[in-house]
């Protein structure tokens, strides 16, 4: 009997070589730090599109739905079966629950693909592909965790440690590290290895690196697969930690704890930091970063030191570039970059240039390399699932304008969160600094479009070019 098999997979690969050569195929990866909102952006955008197919979406910035031009999206079976599919169900399930609840986070990495048809203007398209033309859109969703991993391909395991080392000079890591720290205070460099203490000296470290993202707000934390391991949950390679005991006067012996440690240290970054890179981060057409910027301003001058430090190694992992088709072939790069402050429904709607401006600044550096190398890039605001709702009432005879909603208790709450820096807090700033609310997610029946801030204008800018 005949092998369909191979002609089946070379047939698939012209079709892909033939998208992407006709500028129809767009691979779209969206990231963030915990707490920025990936996985309710993903879904709100793949749910205004299916919307948008049904002329119900409210999108009037996104000009092909606006001039009726789209004719519908629809998600079909994705072409990369090794990679989890994302939950789009279940985050739809929870959504539109009740009460409503934010959507379960993804922990790593996951995909969706969408098949838009749309009237284009281009009169060769219109030739080639008849009444209708094809974009073939793919969704990645993925941990910003994972990048902030990118630095030490150029460490040895030394110099990581010593880096752990100079960071647990502030007080407050220091506590959190003192149950691990103890667990390993009998160790030097000779110590033999023990896969059981390892394993408990790793999760200790674990301990306090959740310790360091929940407590103190921070996010720089490595190695990032610590917290967000994927499918590595509980294998060997994540079972080391940087040595902060006596060190080995020489080379180590092969059976001994540091020598394994060492060895898997090695393994983590060939494998699993570059294997990402290699594997999926090079394929990345377009990408979004979302940004809690509301969530440090809570927690005090570290955690927002903390931030733009953070943000700044991971803006370092972008191949920035135009994409032309010769690149597309070949050698795919981002050539359009979205940085986004999510939770936009949080802050009152005077305060969105300040949250804008803040964004600003955090990125400055990304977005200064990204003109540099010629692509496009912008910083908006949004929520791209409103839970917040603005009412203006009367305060001390003036008109103050507040956030309304449910608080995640359940309890209906009304505030001013307060006014936002437009760069760097200053001293006075931390003295009264915002206190926005923790909100469920607007009511919402499933018979129409979920309630939105901007997220017309990030289809715009992301695919609009794509649609014309």
């Amino acid at each position: 009997m005949f092998d369909r098999r191979p002609l089946q997979k070379l047939q698939q690969q012209l079709t892909t070589l033939a998208e992407r050569s006709l500028d129809r195929h767009v691979r779209l990866a969206v990231t963030g730090l915990s707490r920025s909102g990936k996985t309710a952006f993903i879904t709100a955008l793949v749910h205004q599109l299916e919307q948008a197919g049904l002329q119900q979406a409210r999108l009037p910035l996104w000009q092909v739905n606006a001039s009726g031009r789209l004719l519908g999206a629809r998600r079909v079976p994705q072409q990369h079966h090794h990679i989890p599919s994302f939950g789009y169900e279940a985050a739809l399930a929870a959504l539109s629950g009740e009460p409503p609840a934010w959507p379960v986070p993804t922990r790593g990495l996951s995909e969706l693909r969408l098949e838009l048809r749309y009237h284009s203007r281009h009169p060769l398209w219109r030739h080639l592909g008849g009444e209708a033309s094809r974009l073939f859109l793919e969704i990645v969703d993925y941990p910003g965790e994972w990048l902030l991993d990118l630095p030490l391909l150029q460490q040895s395991y030394e110099q990581w440690s010593r880096q752990v080392r100079d960071q647990l000079t502030a007080p407050d890591l220091t506590a959190l590290a003192a149950p691990w720290l103890s667990l390993g205070a009998g160790l030097d460099g000779r110590s033999r290895h023990d896969e059981a203490l390892a394993a408990r000296l790793a999760q200790a470290y674990t301990d306090y690196l959740w310790g360091a993202k929940e407590s103190l707000g921070r996010q720089l934390i490595q190695p990032g697969r610590f917290v967000l391991p994927g499918e590595y949950a509980g294998a060997p390679v994540l079972q080391f930690t940087p040595w902060l005991w006596q060190a080995p006067s020489q080379t180590p012996a092969k059976d001994s704890l540091y020598a394994m440690f060492e060895q898997r240290f090695e393994h983590y970054k060939r494998h699993l930091v570059a294997g990402f890179y290699h594997d999926h981060f090079a394929s990345f057409d377009r990408q979004v970063v979302l940004v809690d910027c509301l969530h440090p301003l809570q927690q005090g001058p570290a955690a927002w030191v903390d931030l733009a430090q953070t943000l700044g190694l991971l803006l370092q992992s972008f191949q920035y570039g135009q994409s032309n088709w010769w690149r597309r072939l070949f050698a795919p790069r981002i050539d359009r970059l979205l940085f986004a402050a999510s939770k936009a429904d949080h802050v009152t709607p005077d305060q969105h240039a300040a949250l804008q401006s803040l964004l600003e600044s955090l990125t400055q550096g990304g977005r200064a390399q990204a003109r540099f190398e010629g692509i496009a890039v912008a910083s908006q605001v949004l929520a791209a699932v409103r839970a917040g709702q603005f009412h203006t009432l009367t305060h001390a005879g003036k008109p103050l304008t507040v956030i309304e909603g449910t608080a995640l208790d359940g309890t209906q709450v009304a505030l001013f969160p307060g006014d936002l820096p437009t760069g760097r807090p200053d001293a006075a700033y931390w003295q009264a600094p915002i206190q926005p609310l923790a909100l469920r997610p607007r009511p919402w029946d499933q018979t129409g479009p979920m309630a939105h801030l901007r997220l017309d204008q990030a289809l715009e800018f992301l695919l609009g070019d794509k649609l014309r």
